[in-house]
């Protein structure tokens, strides 16, 4: 049986910022690709570039150079027609449900926006139908049609926010951390709620955030990005029971673990963060890492497989 190919596949992805001290390297060659159906889940502190990665590989900001090909198809190279096509295909859950909503417009006309730019409505009853329809199967009552989004909650926010993406029927979708800047309690709903959208309609996620218990409780395989690279990816279940990097050790030492029993040893990280503009070829995570040797300063490691569907950028890996 012949293997399926990947929805998505990024190759060498680079998005570059002029600044007066030069150019900052947000995301600098980063690849991965995704099986349909899939989660893949992009992980990393504050500034690595991840939100950086998914807004690019939509076109909301154009990327300086690479390939996404998206079913086969490189969408860096589509006119703005094309691409304007293809958004019905593809599209994004922003952070903060509020911002990303317009306050002037009832929830029924913001789900319904994306209906009526992309004319995909036969006319104004189709339309209400469809939104009736997205707005039940986001759990959103029907008596909500006409009120605005200062009138609900952030959990009802943000499940607007998943009916609006929703309601074009894509296939895949970027989930810029769609639940950080929920309550604790309705970020586990929100969870649940993308968990069976993706069972029901055969959705494929990049799912972003800086929590890896997010991630681990939805992703099925995990890409950590420092500094604009990845510097591993390996399957969820592989990547919490045997991480290579150290600065993957470190991230998942950090998590709270409910236990008095088990208890972990942080890896506190120290020494200065190297910036992100003209990056020298050396190995980014260095001056933080406990391990750092010669080798480190001798160029940029490159992604290397060890086994499996596991690879790791680190001097420390290659033999």
């Amino acid at each position: 049986m012949a293997e399926e190919h990947p929805i998505l596949e990024v190759r060498n992805l680079k998005k570059y910022f002029k600044t007066p001290k030069g150019m900052l390297h947000a995301v600098d060659d980063v690849s991965f690709c995704i099986q349909r159906g899939k989660t893949l889940g992009i992980v990393g502190e504050s500034g690595c570039g991840k939100s950086t990665t998914g807004r690019s590989i939509l076109r909301l900001i154009e990327p300086t150079s690479g390939e996404v090909l998206f079913e086969g198809r490189d969408i860096l190279r589509l006119s703005k027609d094309e691409m304007r096509r293809m958004r019905q295909k593809m599209q994004i859950i922003f952070q903060d449900p509020y911002s990303s909503l317009n306050p002037r417009m009832t929830i029924s006309d913001i789900i319904a926006e994306p209906l009526r730019l992309h004319r995909l409505c036969s006319s104004s009853a189709d339309c209400e139908k469809r939104v009736q329809r997205i707005m039940e199967t986001v759990g959103l009552a029907e008596r909500l049609v006409n009120s605005y989004p200062h009138e609900l909650d952030g959990g009802r926010r943000q499940r607007v926010g998943i009916a609006r993406a929703l309601v074009l029927q894509p296939s895949f979708i970027v989930c810029d951390e769609p639940v950080s800047a929920l309550d604790v309690s309705i970020q586990a709903q929100i969870l649940n709620l993308m968990q069976d959208l993706q069972e029901q309609l055969h959705l494929t996620y990049i799912f972003i955030t800086h929590n890896l218990s997010v991630v681990n409780h939805l992703a099925d395989e995990i890409a950590v990005m420092y500094l604009g690279q990845v510097v591993e990816k390996a399957p969820a279940i592989e990547l919490f029971e045997h991480p290579q990097h150290p600065y993957t050790k470190a991230l998942l030492s950090a998590i709270p673990v409910p236990s008095l029993k088990k208890r972990t040893e942080m890896q506190p990280l120290t020494g200065e963060i190297s910036s992100p503009i003209n990056p020298p070829q050396t190995c980014r995570f260095a001056p933080r890492c406990p391990y750092a040797c010669d080798r480190c300063t001798e160029g940029v490691p490159a992604l290397r497989h060890l086994g499996g569907e596991h690879y790791v950028a680190c001097c420390l890996c290659q033999q």
